[in-house]
């Protein structure tokens, strides 16, 4: 049984250039005992002959499928059924790990038990490089998530235990592409905190200068994972106007919206 799971889930992946990086940054891992299961979250193109392929290079690679997209959080939950390590990893199919980022965060969790999971800082990079930083808060505090979600995704690693107590992902309307910031609160909620290592450990794909990007019901979906993410956290009537934060985006003018994410990537904190 290998100490480390990584998981990820595809669907129609958009560049297989990305997708092949993406994962040899796994295989480059100065960290080697894992097992990475990759989810086909029901692709319709080739993007499962692709993974079959990439499954041959290393018997540590693991690719598991179902017909019908379900879903990020549906994918990522069947990936966790098949796991057998003590820590979970997310990597997402268009992002890099650099190559000590495991072991950097599972020496970490190692020599600090009272942390259920750990994520680190990030270059922000697309097809023209890397052009900005993602800087995090150290040590988030239920207060952290009143803004924005304090942890980036797929650079975590998660106690399996922590994942265990909290359910795993949460399938539902609201939670669809806000999983990652529900999954979060709610571990914050059942008593587990997280971590942010201040290095950059991952390369988080995030094109210059795209402007609100999501649309007026992700972004309703958004204030409602974050509603009830609040009364989980007992944050009471103070969060109320950072619920409805991601609704009062889609009126900012996309120039305005523009310079605030340029900055917010590069100057952070």
């Amino acid at each position: 049984m290998p100490r480390l799971s990584v998981i990820m889930g595809v669907y129609n992946s958009k560049s297989i250039e990305l997708l092949k990086k993406s994962i040899h940054s796994i295989i480059d891992q100065t960290f080697v005992d894992w097992e990475f299961i990759i989810c086909n979250d029901g692709s319709t193109d080739n993007t499962l002959s692709i993974l079959e392929e990439i499954e041959m290079m290393d018997s540590r690679i693991k690719v598991v499928t179902y017909e019908e997209n379900r879903g990020l959080s549906s994918a990522l939950n069947y990936a966790l059924s098949f796991t057998t390590g003590e820590y979970i990893a997310r990597q997402d199919d268009d992002d890099i790990s650099y190559p000590e980022r495991f072991q950097v965060e599972l020496k970490f969790l190692s020599e600090h038990p009272e942390i259920g999971f750990v994520g680190c800082l990030a270059d922000i990079y697309d097809d023209d490089g890397i052009w900005g930083t993602y800087y995090l808060e150290e040590r988030p505090t239920a207060k952290s998530f009143l803004w924005s979600n304090p942890f980036i995704h797929p650079s975590v690693m998660i106690r399996k235990e922590v994942f265990e107590k909290a359910g795993g992902y949460r399938i539902a309307w609201e939670t669809r592409r806000a999983e990652d910031y529900d999954l979060f609160m709610r571990f914050y909620a059942t008593g587990y905190k997280g971590w942010n290592i201040q290095k950059k450990l991952y390369k988080y794909r995030v094109a210059n200068g795209n402007q609100k990007h999501r649309k007026i019901k992700d972004r309703i979906q958004e204030a409602v994972v974050r509603a009830q993410g609040y009364k989980k956290l007992g944050l009471g009537i103070k969060s109320v106007p950072y619920v409805v934060k991601p609704i009062i985006i889609t009126l900012i003018p996309r120039s305005v919206f523009k310079r605030i994410k340029n900055v917010q990537y590069k100057n952070m904190l």
